[in-house]
């Protein structure tokens, strides 16, 4: 996304821009949210945000797209205020990638949305968390404001399992979730998901993951995402029925609110 010429860190792409395409995704949203917020009970559509990169190089992406930079649009401010104001959008969800690597684009933006919607527009966030701190927390003020959610993906526990399958450790994303949850009170702005990869995310995993974050309060929406072969780990099976169904008792003796996502591919 960047590189750096004669000492100074610049992107690839102009400033005040974005590597993102977006679309309109109707209400109720497929979002990993979509099972306990406000927006999906509402009538009109989400302004779906996919940014290209990532901080993260997780060998089981689901959304491996997102590398392919020579693809990506190019989109000004304008343009997403443009279409995030329009009446019949009832929320704006940044994911991707992940949006860490061009939050402070999303930032600038959402705040503009927020302030010429006068809290209309529900601001949401998915991603894996390990951002700079003080940004993670002025993105979950906007979406406090305006009544979004922020999705932290739990990729793993154990620092040797995150190593090998995200190319670092991530202690961050743990830091920044306690840190927002110490902060905000408000009922359902935290919520939390992962994957269930088959032989590295088991049972042992998710209790730990889940025994984490249940500081914050043991009815933190939590969601166990079914994984499909995609990009370095396309050998690897479905997740099993049986795995799910684990990971969910495993989670659920920590956290009174879990739920499985996309079961319909569940063997």
């Amino acid at each position: 996304m960047r590189k750096n010429s004669a000492g100074t860190i610049k992107p690839f792409f102009p400033g005040r821009t974005a590597l993102a395409y977006m679309y309109l995704d109707p209400l109720p949203t497929n979002c990993c949210a979509a099972w306990f917020c406000r927006g999906s009970e509402e009538k009109g559509y989400n302004l779906a945000f996919f940014f290209y990169g990532c901080n993260l190089d997780c060998l089981f992406c689901q959304n491996s797209s997102h590398k392919r930079l020579e693809h990506a649009s190019v989109l000004t401010d304008e343009e997403v205020i443009r279409a995030a104001l329009s009446p019949a959008v009832r929320c704006v969800c940044f994911f991707g990638g992940s949006p860490e690597p061009q939050l402070p684009f999303a930032i600038r933006v959402s705040e503009k949305i927020v302030a010429q919607s006068q809290n209309t527009k529900h601001i949401c966030w998915e991603w894996n968390g390990c951002g700079h701190p003080a940004l993670v927390e002025r993105a979950a003020e906007l979406s406090q404001t305006s009544g979004g959610t922020v999705k932290f993906d739990f990729k793993a526990y154990h620092p040797n399992i995150a190593l090998a399958l995200c190319g670092t450790e991530l202690s961050r994303s743990y830091k920044n979730f306690s840190a927002l949850s110490e902060r905000f009170r408000q009922k359902d702005l935290l919520t939390a998901a992962t994957l269930l990869v088959p032989h590295y995310i088991d049972k042992r995993e998710v209790g730990e993951i889940a025994k984490s974050i249940s500081f914050a309060g043991a009815d933190i929406p939590y969601s166990l995402l079914v994984f499909h072969p995609d990009f370095l780990m396309a050998d690897l099976p479905l997740t099993s029925r049986a795995q799910a169904e684990g990971c969910y008792e495993e989670a659920r003796r920590h956290l009174s609110r879990v739920y499985i996502g996309n079961m319909n591919l569940l063997k």
